[in-house]
């Protein structure tokens, strides 16, 4: 049977404090049962808000619909995100995303899920590095 989840039914929640730093929201659009594997949200970040470092078993795709924001792979050199850029994180891939100190950014988030799992959470991106990062994006 086809389900259809009018908005007042879709859930939002704050990113959590262990994942996330400053005011996240997320808005779960999709989250299927099993065996679907595939998960998305649209994820607001205010000015300074971004993930903590994680990957994904079977890589990410960020959409881009407002702002300005930053990603980083470990080890490499920050990018600059805006509006309509596509980016692929591909599998098991140790990165970050959020906004930049100055603008919010939103983006939907999709990634599959492998034996329940589609990220796996790791330390918080420090001060130190996230200033790093907006100074030198790419």
């Amino acid at each position: 049977m086809i389900t259809v989840i009018p908005p007042c039914q879709q859930s939002s929640s704050e990113g959590p404090a262990a994942c996330f730093t400053g005011s996240v929201r997320i808005d779960s659009h999709f989250q299927a049962e099993a065996p679907a594997r595939v998960g998305g949200a649209t994820v607001t970040f205010a000015p300074g808000a971004r993930t903590g470092w994680h990957s994904h078993p079977l890589g990410q795709t960020l959409l881009v619909v407002a702002g300005v924001g930053v990603v980083q792979q470990w080890g490499e050199p920050a990018q600059t995100i805006r509006p309509g850029d596509l980016v692929w994180i591909p599998p098991n891939t140790k990165h970050w995303h959020g906004a930049t100190s100055s603008a919010s950014m939103i983006h939907i988030a999709i990634a599959e899920a492998i034996d329940g799992m589609a990220v796996e959470w790791m330390e918080q991106v420090s001060f130190e590095q996230y200033a790093h990062a907006l100074r030198r994006p790419a």
